[in-house]
């Protein structure tokens, strides 16, 4: 656990020092959720304000971003300065250097939500109790550690900055038909066609769940097939950066 610890505070730095990565996943996502919050929040039906509602779907979008850019981009780096072949020949184990750069991306991505939950309630636009807010962020953060395995898979296989370009060419189109930004109702029909293939979609729906009720089996089941898969394709491109 002590090296662990060694690991984990050397990811918590790094992420900062990828201003790339650092912009994408951090300042962005809360730039454009106060944008909208601020013009959109306190509209709403059911009950529940726009504003809250945006917590779920938006937040979904702002804890990826953080757990999909910062690993794989991290690992891209450290391939290419061939730091992490030294870990491979190190007493550290790989695994916990691995582990270390997906833990590390929690704190931020909880970071983001605090900030985009902070910004709704300055503008009046949350009207959800603390605890259901904080089942929310509970939700977005366990379940985007999926994508932190698929964005190690990506940054085993390509450089930094291929890295960053081929994550942000998942990101955005996926949070996009996924319903992350604005919602699938009113979006053409085919959008809300594809959604129901996208995890990202799942995530945003199982925390809006959190807010709203309805069923959560489905999108628990496909975030952990996500998971199982990108369990698999992170370790045949980590043989593969290896080899």
């Amino acid at each position: 656990m002590k090296v662990f610890g060694v690991e984990l505070t050397d990811e918590l730095r790094g992420i900062v020092r990828e201003p790339a990565a650092l912009f994408f996943s951090v300042i962005m996502p809360v730039a454009f959720f106060a944008l909208f919050v601020s013009l959109f929040g306190k509209f709403g039906s059911g009950g529940v304000s726009a504003g809250t509602t945006m917590l779920a779907t938006f937040g979904a979008f702002g804890a990826i971003s953080v757990v999909l850019m910062n690993p794989g981009i991290g690992v891209a780096s450290d391939r290419e300065r061939g730091w992490l072949r030294a870990k491979q020949v190190s007493a550290v184990p790989i695994g916990v250097t691995l582990a270390a750069k997906v833990v590390a991306a929690l704190p931020y991505a909880l970071g983001v939500l605090l900030a985009m939950t902070a910004t709704a309630a300055l503008t009046g636009a949350l009207d959800a109790p603390l605890p259901t807010v904080l089942r929310v962020l509970a939700v977005l953060v366990l379940g985007a550690l999926p994508f932190a395995l698929l964005s190690l898979a990506i940054g085993f296989q390509v450089g930094t900055g291929a890295a960053a370009a081929v994550l942000n060419a998942i990101l955005l189109p996926s949070a996009v038909l996924s319903g992350l930004w604005m919602p699938l109702e009113i979006m053409p029909a085919f959008f809300a066609d594809v959604a129901r293939f996208l995890p990202t979609y799942h995530l945003g729906r199982l925390a809006l769940a959190q807010l709203t009720g309805g069923p959560v089996l489905t999108h628990v089941l496909v975030l952990l097939g996500t998971a199982i898969v990108a369990s698999a394709l992170a370790a045949v491109s980590y043989r593969h950066a290896r080899s």
